[in-house]
């Protein structure tokens, strides 16, 4: 079952490929998602990275959680589920 990580810290120039690239040198990467700031329309400094599975996650956490990527630290942990939040008011 897949397993989402949750990396943040990321420079804000890091694209999809380069960090599929990088964590697969842990295992299966199933899927990558930078979110975009929704102003700017740029990246929002993290992203979601799912593995294949519980042991290529640990891996993954234990060989780039507090490592250097372009000159920025990133943490890597699980992902924690989506809290809900009060509908936000309308723009105007």
């Amino acid at each position: 079952m897949p397993t989402k990580l949750f990396v943040g810290g990321i420079p804000y120039r890091t694209t999809d490929e380069e960090l599929r690239q990088l964590f697969s040198q842990a295992g299966e990467v199933v899927s990558v998602f930078i979110p975009m700031d929704r102003e700017t329309h740029r990246p929002r400094g993290f992203a979601f990275v799912e593995m294949a599975d519980d042991a290529a996650a640990d891996k993954a956490i234990s060989m780039f959680n507090d490592s250097d990527m372009g000159g920025r630290r990133i943490a890597v942990n699980k992902a924690r589920p989506m809290e809900e939040r009060a509908p936000r008011a309308p723009r105007m």
